[in-house]
């Protein structure tokens, strides 16, 4: 990611989730996965912050909507990592989150909304000088 941000000079980057995912549907099910259970674990977490939200919703809306909270999240984290930041003030990066349906072959853009001032605030966070 470093690579390509600060030396190629990509002008977008894209964390991308699928339909049919197995991590997802593990995440939901409780069921264990072997040594990627670690890696599932912010997706867990993301699970129980939105509990209630999810526990509305049945079958392939659950899943849709876990996928687009994890993308969401992953976007999040992009956004703080310094070289990151430095690139979106800089040069204008942009950083995008979506997701491609196995089925339909559709790519989907998964919105990530964020204040002005959360924007603010994640910058003097995390700006580094």
């Amino acid at each position: 990611m470093q690579y390509s941000v600060k030396h190629l000079g990509v002008q977008h980057v894209v964390v991308c989730g699928h339909t049919s995912c197995g991590g997802v549907n593990a995440t939901l099910g409780n069921d264990s996965l072997g040594v990627i259970d670690v890696w599932l674990q912010p997706m867990r977490a993301l699970r129980e912050k939105h509990a209630n939200e999810l526990g509305r919703l049945e079958g392939a809306e659950k899943v849709n909507m876990l996928t687009k909270l994890n993308v969401q999240a992953g976007v999040n984290v992009l956004r703080r990592i310094p070289v990151i930041v430095d690139a979106i003030r800089d040069r204008g990066l942009q950083v995008h989150g979506a997701v491609y349906n196995l089925g339909s072959g559709v790519l989907e853009e998964v919105d990530y909304d964020e204040s002005e001032d959360a924007d603010k605030h994640r910058r003097a966070t995390f700006e580094l000088k």
